[in-house]
């Protein structure tokens, strides 16, 4: 059984994002534990890229702010190795092909199941091209986590019928960011997505409030947030591990009251 669907044995599950090494390792460390002890159901690592086409300026900052730091994929990996002593929800890593391609394919999903990541997303590789990635990955037995958009209509069934882990629901059309209003109609979308298959459907991009989690939380299997985490870390700096705890549990409580 993949440790992601753990993630989604207790209710609702809420999973928050931080990018690693804004502003250093050290405190990207003492964020996920600080993120396990609130309740976080599975942690999504976010490894810096130069050119992070999904995100918005604030996850944006936070990869340019991490790189300038020196971080490296090899310096995230062995954060996550040393991380794994203590630490026992799901982890899975949000970077850009271009990170796993210049890692190589083959050394990245092996030095994931290694280290004890569970699965990996790519969010600038479509479903049409993710033969080169989602092979390697399962004979490591690291998931090969799927993208659904708002604009994917007669592609949810494809995408949903072979997706692993959990099913990554976009909220909104563009980049990540806070947003004020989510119009997309997510129950129309998860509806599609539950008849084709029983991998967990998540939802992320633009919450950030817990009335907005809570909202979301009613047609979907989990919760993801990032922007608003990574937007503390950048005010909070290297004190930001108990600012983030706090607001992880607050979206915590949020959603398991549904």
């Amino acid at each position: 059984m993949s440790n992601i669907k753990k993630a989604f044995e207790n209710g609702k599950a809420f999973i928050p994002f931080i990018t690693c090494g804004d502003p250093d390792l050290e405190t990207t460390a003492k964020i996920v534990r600080a993120m396990q002890e609130s309740g976080a159901d599975l942690i999504e690592l976010g490894i810096p890229f130069s050119d992070p086409t999904a995100e918005g300026p604030v996850i944006q900052g936070a990869n340019i702010r991490a790189l300038a730091g020196g971080v490296t994929t090899d310096k995230v990996f062995d954060m996550v190795r040393e991380l794994r002593k203590d630490v026992t929800v799901p982890m899975v890593f949000m970077t850009y092909a271009n990170v796993v391609f210049s890692y190589g394919i083959e050394r990245f999903a092996s030095t994931c199941a290694q280290v004890g990541i569970d699965g990996i997303i790519l969010p600038d590789i479509p479903y049409e091209e993710k033969d080169e990635f989602q092979p390697v990955c399962e004979k490591y037995g690291v998931d090969f986590i799927s993208l659904i958009a708002p604009t994917s209509d007669d592609r949810i069934e494809m995408i949903a019928k072979e997706a692993k882990g959990f099913i990554y629901v976009v909220s909104s059309l563009g980049v990540t960011g806070v947003r004020s209003e989510i119009r997309t109609d997510i129950a129309a979308i998860t509806e599609k997505i539950r008849e084709c298959t029983d991998v967990p459907c998540a939802i992320g991009f633009g919450i950030s409030t817990p009335e907005q989690a809570a909202k979301m939380a009613v047609n979907a299997d989990g919760v993801i947030v990032g922007s608003a985490i990574v937007k503390r870390v950048g005010q909070f700096g290297r004190d930001a591990a108990p600012e983030v705890g706090a607001y992880v549990k607050s979206m915590k409580q949020a959603v398991s009251n549904l």
